[in-house]
């Protein structure tokens, strides 16, 4: 069918009701608004759904829910139904509209006979991997859209291990979804008559003080913190979202007596009315934090994204400002001040390892290996860490102690396979303390690990491509650089290329190739004369490509030099 037949299938179907109508009503004489809501159906990957809320095929709403749910529920049946029994685990968070969409999930798979334990409020994306692994789940659902703006929801999908959902699962609900009609196949359950059943049931502060005790269990150092309680101080921000209980709860069961949230925006509210975007890599969304850490003394400042899965810091430097570091920068931090606190409590396990991704900073492999610990590459994306840490565990090859991409997720303990804002802000902050304690500050500590492990420095560029010929776009500048192998980048030789989506490793010279440890995902590595690398990445759930420059050199002067000169080249791939 056409867009426009779509558009008035939606139009007069009974599933609507009168205001869902009445919105597409409003569109009748909008072509071009027509179109971007049902050229295509949103796309489902490994991440699950994301996009604008709003009435129809290319929007997040509840016929959409229902929809990838149905698909969603028919796949678990496949396994059994003595699996399909051990129910599926459903969170959400803050943004408008998620615990709408929530119960909508919870009434299909309830209507197809899978029990649903359901969170009785918006809760960490963390506890949903926690729930789904404590009570043996074969499956969970977050209905959250992360650090997008307020006008996106999304659907993230996972599996029994509590990582996102594997990629032949995947592709098995999208196909599934384009083989059932998006209204006469749904299966519910009314919630009040699921509830009285107990096809669904509800999961409240038991649930949160069982994740709770875990990740207190993350805790290194407690007299560190406990030497400099009486004077350290920090300010915490949930940025309106799901991190405003259980993060200030975890820090304070930490030993940390001054703990300052920004009260403008321990407010849930889905329209994020004091930040444009409530992400935590935005230097600008933490105006009202820096505010009230000047007025407190504070040492360093804390924020969680909405669903608590990302967290990002702002550090005082030498001339006493509050600055921002980078995802690389903090996980760099974490992990030296994790394998230094373990090896003083004498709780570093055998065969130690750490996880990061292809475009995470070369510095953390510098940092494992000259202690002692080994690292391990994956592809973006928590659910590739799940699987490698699972890897490593079940064949005896490494203990896996921590796990990290630059986009400020990271990852400890056993009981979660998903970023962890909640464990990460303790580490945080028992690491502030100590270094504290040590009459250093994070920008100190910062600087004496290039002093000792060498400089680097990292930057992504987003390309971003909006509209009907953004994934096009996107297709053709990696075919272009694929046709076209650029021997070339900024002036600088490329000595290799690495293409993760055959596997191969050309040489540039001589047209030699070999077979990579990694292979199945569309990203471009090019390794230049200079030491940098580039890679070349389209985003899995917007509408961009990534470009992340890697370097290193001899200053941070040299360093910075080097991502500028790559960032203009970048700039230049642009459509």
């Amino acid at each position: 069918m056409t867009y426009r037949e779509i558009y008035e299938n939606w139009r007069t179907s009974d599933a609507l009701d009168a205001t869902e109508k009445a919105e597409l009503d409003s569109i009748a004489g909008d072509e071009g608004e027509i179109e971007s809501r049902f050229f295509a159906p949103l796309s489902f990957g490994t991440a699950g759904l994301r996009g604008i809320m709003g009435v129809g095929l290319n929007r997040m709403n509840i016929h959409v829910i229902r929809h990838t749910t149905q698909a969603f529920a028919s796949v678990i049946l496949d396994e059994g139904a003595d699996v399909a029994r051990k129910g599926v685990v459903i969170c959400y968070d803050c943004r408008n509209h998620s615990a709408e969409f929530a119960r909508a999930a919870a009434e299909v798979m309830a209507g197809n006979g899978i029990p649903v334990l359901l969170f009785d409020a918006l809760r960490p994306t963390p506890e949903l991997s926690f729930a789904i692994r404590h009570y043996g789940a074969i499956a969970g659902i977050n209905v959250t859209a992360s650090h997008n703006p307020k006008q996106y929801n999304g659907y993230k999908v996972y599996w029994s291990d509590g990582a996102q959902l594997p990629p032949q699962h995947a592709a098995t609900v999208a196909a599934r979804m384009d083989a059932l009609p998006p209204f006469t196949s749904i299966q519910r359950m009314e919630y009040d008559e699921a509830l009285a059943a107990g096809t669904i049931r509800l999961l409240g502060a038991e649930t949160d003080e069982l994740f709770l005790t875990e990740v207190m269990a993350q805790a290194n150092d407690l007299p560190a913190v406990a030497a400099v309680a009486d004077t350290f101080k920090m300010v915490y921000t949930p940025f309106h979202g799901t991190g405003y209980r259980l993060i200030p709860e975890a820090l304070r069961r930490l030993g940390m007596k001054h703990v300052y949230c920004v009260p403008e925006q321990m407010v849930l509210d889905g329209n994020f009315p004091t930040v444009d975007s409530p992400n935590p890599e935005n230097p600008e969304g933490f105006a009202l934090a820096v505010r009230l850490a000047q007025e407190v003394g504070a040492d360093f400042i804390l924020g969680s994204d909405p669903d608590a899965d990302r967290v990002g810091i702002m550090i005082r430097d030498n001339h006493g400002k509050y600055i921002t570091i980078s995802g690389n920068q903090t996980g760099v931090l974490m992990l030296d001040y994790l394998i230094g606190a373990k090896k003083r409590a004498g709780t570093m396990p055998e065969n130690p390892a750490v996880l990061k991704t292809i475009v995470t900073t070369e510095m953390a492999r510098r940092v494992a290996t000259e202690n002692g610990v080994k690292c391990y590459d994956t592809f973006t994306g928590f659910k590739f860490m799940a699987e490698k840490k699972n890897e490593l565990e079940a064949s005896g090859e490494g203990k896996v102690i921590f796990s990290y991409e630059e986009s400020y997720g990271y990852m400890l303990g056993d009981y979660v396979r998903d970023k962890d804002a909640v464990t990460a802000s303790l580490l945080l902050t028992e690491m502030t303390a100590w270094y504290a304690g040590q009459g250093m500050t994070l920008y100190d500590a910062l600087q004496a690990l290039f002093q000792k492990y060498g400089y680097y420095a990292e930057k992504t560029i987003n390309l971003v491509m909006p509209g009907l010929d953004g994934l096009t776009d996107m297709e053709l500048l990696m075919s272009d650089l694929r046709t076209f192998a650029p021997s070339l980048i900024a002036g600088t030789t490329v000595l290799c290329c690495m293409d993760y989506s055959t596997g191969i490793k050309t040489d540039t010279a001589t047209g030699g190739q070999v077979r990579l440890d990694l292979s199945g995902s569309n990203v471009l590595r090019y390794k230049l004369a200079d030491g940098v690398d580039v890679l070349i990445r389209p985003s899995g759930t917007e509408p961009k490509v990534k470009v992340y420059i890697l370097a290193q050199g001899r200053s941070a002067a040299q360093c910075e030099e080097k991502v500028a000169k790559y960032e203009r080249w970048a700039m230049t791939l642009r459509r």
